[in-house]
């Protein structure tokens, strides 16, 4: 089965059309003001448009309340919600059920030691996103460019989906997957001209890498 590719931090028009016309399988709309890929929500529900069936658009929040979700949900047309925050497992199936979306847990991973509650997330979503785990002074919990030892993974009995993420590149891509087996990948930043801003022509390659394994 051909790696699902996840692009992230898309904000215009122009970022769907290049992702999509390279064969991405989701498209990430990023909802944390502290981003520079963050969107207001007119601006979200008008990007979500130009998104064609078949592409999956996953909203990313992080340690969203009620409140907000709600007002979310109600304006952008997503298929799925990426939680990039502290998130409980508790808090996860809440979420679930509010929401009535599939929704991915992103973990933060250094060590092996990071992995330990990964069974209880499993338990509660439909898919899980492994990431480099931020710096402690970083204000972003991903889409830093980081990587982390993919060897650690070797270890985990995987009982959902799950996406590698962190530090991914057009340069590299395809080694992390020949590497750990992901059978999705996610990237943000390895795509960028300057954060928050697509470069299409790395867009073009990471997906060529990816679909040349």
């Amino acid at each position: 089965m051909a790696t699902r590719i996840k692009i992230c931090g898309l904000r215009t028009a122009q970022d769907v059309a290049a992702a999509v016309a390279c064969g991405a399988d989701d498209i990430g709309l990023v909802f944390f003001p502290k981003s520079p890929r963050n969107l207001d929500l007119d601006a979200a529900a008008e990007l979500a448009l130009t998104v064609p069936l078949g592409v999956r658009k996953v909203g990313l929040v992080v340690n969203m309340d009620d409140a907000a979700l709600d007002d979310l949900l109600a304006r952008v047309p997503l298929d799925m919600l990426q939680l990039h925050g502290s998130e409980t497992p508790e808090r996860v199936a809440d979420i679930r059920a509010r929401s009535g979306l599939p929704v991915m847990k992103a973990i933060g991973v250094a060590t092996a030691d990071d992995l330990a509650g990964l069974d209880e997330y499993m338990a509660v979503c439909e898919q899980i996103l492994v990431d480099a785990k931020a710096p402690k002074d970083a204000d972003l919990p991903g889409g830093n460019g980081h990587t982390f030892d993919w060897s650690v993974l070797g270890c985990v009995n995987w009982t959902v989906p799950w996406m590698l993420a962190g530090g991914l590149r057009p340069s590299n891509v395809a080694d992390a997957i020949r590497q750990t087996g992901a059978p999705m990948v996610d990237v943000s930043s390895g795509v960028e001209r300057a954060p928050g801003v697509k470069n299409p022509d790395a867009i073009r390659d990471f997906c060529a890498a990816v679909r040349g394994i």
